[in-house]
C-alpha cells in the first residue's frame, strides 16, 4: 500500500497478535499475565540499554535477565514483598556505573517501565480485570485514533521540535476515543462519570510517554527502539503509551483511589 498508508498492513497484522496474546494473558490473569509483565519489562529496559549502548548482546541480555529476576520476585510475591522496591534500583544504578552517556536518562527509564510493570500486575491483582481492561483500551483507542486522525487529516503538529509525526487532530482524536472508553466503562461499573475524565487524563498521560520516549530516541539518532515487531519496533515503541498511563494511574489510586472502588 503506498504512501502515507504504507505501513498500514504490518501494523495490524502485528498489531493483532499482541492484541491476542496480551488479552489472552489479562483475562487468564495468575502466572500467564505476571509472566507475560516480566517480559515485556525486561525486553523495554534492555531496548533503552542497547539503543545507549549499541548491540552489546552480553550485558544487555545479563541486564535483562538481572530486571526479568527483579519483577519475578515483585510480580509473584504478595504485598509483603513490597519492602524489596528498592531492588528497582538496580537497573538504574547499573546503568549510572557503567554506561558512558545518557546515564540519568537511563536511569529515569529503567526505574520508570520497572514501576509501571508492577503496576500493572497488582492493578490485575487488587481491582481485577476489568480495571485493566479498561486502561489497555483506552491507551490503545487513543493510540489508534490518533493515527488515523493524524493521518487523514494531518494539520499543526502536536510538539514539532520532539515528535514531528504527533498532530493536534491525532492527539484531540485520542483523547475523544479514551473518554468514550470511559464512558462505556462508567455504564457498565460503578465508577461513575468521574471515570470519563480520568480516562482522558490518562490519554494524555499515555500521549506524554510516547512522546518522552521519541525524544529519547531522536537524542540517541534512531528510528526505532528495537526491530522485534514487523511495522512497530520494538516493545517500547509500543508500550510507550502504556507505560505513562500505567504510571499516572499507580499515583491516582495511591492519592485518591479509583472511582467506584473501595478505599
Amino acid at each position: 500500500m503506498p504512501g502515507k498508508w504504507g505501513d498500514l498492513s504490518a501494523r495490524v497484522w502485528s498489531g493483532l497478535a499482541m492484541g491476542v496474546v496480551g488479552i489472552g494473558a489479562i483475562l487468564l490473569g495468575g502466572v500467564w499475565f505476571q509472566m507475560l509483565v516480566i517480559f515485556v519489562t525486561a525486553v523495554m529496559v534492555w531496548e533503552c540499554w542497547i539503543m545507549i549502548r549499541g548491540s552489546s548482546p552480553v550485558s544487555g541480555m545479563l541486564l535483562a535477565a538481572g530486571v526479568a529476576s527483579v519483577m519475578a520476585a515483585q510480580v509473584f510475591g504478595g504485598p509483603e514483598t513490597r519492602e524489596f522496591l528498592p531492588l528497582f534500583l538496580v537497573a538504574p544504578l547499573v546503568g549510572i556505573l557503567v554506561l558512558p552517556r545518557e546515564r540519568l536518562t537511563f536511569a529515569v527509564f529503567a526505574l520508570s517501565i520497572q514501576v509501571a510493570g508492577w503496576g500493572l500486575a497488582h492493578v490485575r491483582l487488587d481491582y481485577g480485570v476489568t480495571w485493566l481492561l479498561w486502561l489497555v483500551g483506552l491507551v490503545v483507542v487513543t493510540d489508534v485514533a490518533g493515527y488515523f486522525a493524524g493521518k487523514a487529516l494531518g494539520g499543526p503538529k502536536f510538539w514539532p521540535a520532539v515528535s514531528p509525526k504527533k498532530t493536534w487532530a491525532g492527539t484531540v482524536a485520542g483523547w475523544a476515543a479514551a473518554g468514550g472508553i470511559g464512558a462505556f466503562f462508567a455504564v457498565l461499573t460503578a465508577a461513575g462519570p468521574w471515570i470519563v475524565l480520568l480516562s482522558v487524563l490518562l490519554s494524555l498521560a499515555g500521549q506524554m510517554g510516547d512522546i518522552a520516549e521519541s525524544a529519547f530516541k531522536r537524542r540517541q539518532g534512531v528510528k526505532d527502539s528495537s526491530a522485534l515487531i514487523p511495522g512497530h519496533g520494538g516493545l517500547f515503541d509500543r508500550f510507550d503509551a502504556l507505560l505513562g498511563a500505567a504510571l499516572a494511574l499507580l499515583l491516582v489510586a495511591g492519592l485518591t483511589g479509583l472511582p467506584g472502588t473501595a478505599p
